[in-house]
């Protein structure tokens, strides 16, 4: 009986099961690694990191009604929450932080803001994602080499660049650089080879790293303990039980936790929808996913998260689009795959021990690089300066500050680039002549705003005064700002005093529009 009623709402599919089941389990494999490495690169418990994405297949996916989408720790918030957790300076601060921004996502998808993304500029969020693609890749340097901060970039006497090289040259575990590089790879090549790319390469990689690191061991090279993946092992319930940490409530009027918590939210909000409008163009079925409903959702699944212990959730392209190749069907194998992550995180954590640090890193490396890819800056280049001058500002930005000042930075430089072109193309200028007699005609734009005013006016003016005739035309537009048409008034008067035949189509002192028949 429950079962009847816990399938009726979650509308499971016995017809769909035979595609969804399958999916799941390629889901899993690529999550596993995902997570992992995603809650390293965070700096937070690789425990969170399994957390977050079973909440995220269990509870976003049985609110959403996104057909293909799969949620879990996203590596586009790893640099706030590792920025987070150190401002904060405890983990349970941050989690409330989780906990407030799943509150404020739920608020924006009751008051249907499920339309955020369209206002921001699309050059600024793709710099975002590569600054942080950036981010993660100098983050996980020392991992991929087996080397640590204390050792890894510092030396002591002196000795400048060659004390520094050689610092860097003793600090690197050669077994560990071996399996980080072999793993990426495995990563770039392995996709591509026929028949073996059913099997997915982050769980190539993982298992390859393993075998690599057994093969090592009790040799010059072999791996330290702390080159391991370390999650706890539990023999009990309620050892089990014990792993959750819980947010602290007593620090609800922080006033960093809430600048944290909208951070987040704004920048989850943000990820999912682009995750969801890309996966939603790549549905087989076209099915379109009610962005109002995903936030609800994506609320639902942080305020979950945060209160058990786990990261920021989102929807992630990643675990989506390999949900779509595996033949994923509905939300089924969402949740399914977060099953697996369940039975795997109880049944076999020794396993997941064995999982050397440098193949997530590797995986994590690759991850970094699609984000900040080199084509993307060809791409962005090949639009104009005006969208890639607030990318590249938006990237460098962040990268030398954080990411919410580097994205206000952005915003700031595309509004500019914004106000620029629409000053630009307010208005058109064409001169007829006539047997010899210049006619000048400007024709208005559709919208134009006080902006417009001092271009308008510098144009005007700089009309030649043996001018046979002016006409400004306005019937094109539906609005004219009250200051250009005082402009327009002021320039009329100016005309007629100097001699110059000079007509103002569709324009009025007292609507700021009328149309003449």
């Amino acid at each position: 009986m429950l079962g009847t009623r816990m399938s009726a709402f979650l509308k499971l599919s016995k017809r769909d099961l035979k595609y969804d089941f399958p999916a799941s389990v390629v889901v899993f494999l690529v999550a596993l690694p995902l997570c992992l490495g995603i809650a390293m690169a965070s700096g937070a418990p690789l425990f969170a990191g399994i957390i977050t994405g079973i909440v995220g297949g269990l509870v976003v996916s049985s609110i959403s009604k996104s057909p293909l989408s799969v949620s879990g720790p996203a590596a586009g918030l790893t640099v706030i929450v590792l920025g987070a957790i150190e401002k904060l300076g405890a983990y349970e601060t941050f989690l409330l932080a989780v906990v407030i921004a799943g509150v404020i996502q739920l608020i924006l998808g009751i008051i249907k803001a499920g339309m955020i993304g369209n206002y921001f500029p699309s050059a600024v969020i793709l710099g975002m994602l590569a600054a942080i693609g950036i981010t993660i890749i100098l983050k996980q340097i020392p991992l991929a080499f087996g080397m640590t901060e204390n050792n890894a970039f510092e030396f002591d006497n002196g000795g400048g660049i060659a004390a520094f090289s050689n610092t860097i040259m003793e600090s690197i575990n050669w077994g560990v650089a071996v399996i980080c590089l072999l793993s990426l790879a495995i990563l770039i090549y392995w996709p591509k080879i026929k028949g073996l790319n059913k099997i997915p390469a982050p769980l190539m990689v993982v298992a390859i790293g393993i075998a690599i690191s057994a093969l090592l061991s009790g040799t010059g090279t072999q791996l330290l303990p702390n080159h391991y993946v370390s999650i706890p092992i539990v023999s009990s319930f309620q050892g089990f039980t014990e792993l959750f940490i819980f947010p602290d409530f007593t620090q609800i009027l922080n006033r960093e936790v809430w600048i944290i918590a909208f951070t987040i939210a704004i920048i989850a909000s943000l990820e999912t929808l682009l995750s969801i409008e890309a996966i939603d163009k790549l549905d087989p079925l076209k099915r379109n996913t009610p962005t109002n409903r995903e936030l609800l959702a994506q609320g639902v699944g942080n305020m979950t998260s945060g209160f058990l212990g786990g990261l920021p959730l989102t929807s992630v392209i990643v675990r989506s689009s390999a949900n779509l190749q595996a033949g994923g069907r509905t939300r089924q194998s969402a949740m399914l795959h977060a099953v697996w992550l369940l039975l795997a995180l109880i049944a076999i954590p020794q396993v997941i021990n064995l999982i050397p640090l440098a193949s997530l890193a590797a995986i994590l490396l690759h991850t970094g690089y699609k984000l900040a890819n080199p084509a993307l800056f060809k791409k962005m280049l090949r639009k104009g300066l005006d969208q890639f001058i607030p990318f590249v500002i938006t990237v460098l930005a962040i990268v030398f500050t954080d990411l919410l000042m580097g994205v206000g930075v952005g915003i700031v430089v595309a509004i500019f680039y914004i106000i620029r072109a629409n000053m630009q193309n307010a208005f058109k200028l064409e001169i007829q002549d006539n047997q010899g007699e210049n006619t000048y005609i400007m024709t208005l734009a559709e919208e134009v705003s006080f902006l417009n005013k001092v271009p308008i006016q510098q144009k005007l003016y700089s009309i030649p005064k043996n001018a046979s005739a002016i006409h400004i035309n306005g019937r094109q537009s539906k609005f004219i700002d009250k200051d250009v048409i005082e402009v327009l008034k002021d320039f009329e008067l100016n005309a007629i005093s100097k001699g110059i035949d000079i007509q103002l189509d569709s324009i009025s002192y007292k609507n700021k529009l009328t149309t003449e028949k």
